[in-house]
């Protein structure tokens, strides 16, 4: 694995302990695209700190445990600001 893909392993896991974010939060956030801030996330971090993938790995699974709640919260969002429009 080339040295580059090593640091932005790190960096995106550091980033992600940091600010608790979701893996298209940080891809907006950084540059890179959705999968391949999940890729180093998920596969490659694990190779190369195993510590921090632990973390990151918690972090993911509380992620993942709340995505049906804020899918929800998301088309909420949607539907009001819809009704909002119409209603002006």
């Amino acid at each position: 694995m080339h040295e580059h893909i090593r640091r932005r392993c790190v960096q995106l896991g550091e980033l992600l302990i940091e600010t608790k974010e979701t893996v298209r939060t940080l891809a907006k956030m950084t540059g890179y695209s959705k999968s391949t801030v999940h890729k180093d996330l998920t596969e490659r971090l694990i190779l190369i700190n195993e510590p921090l993938a632990q973390e990151v790995k918690k972090i993911l699974a509380y992620h993942k445990s709340v995505r049906h709640l804020r899918g929800g919260e998301a088309t909420k969002k949607k539907w009001q600001s819809k009704q909002h429009e119409q209603s002006t």
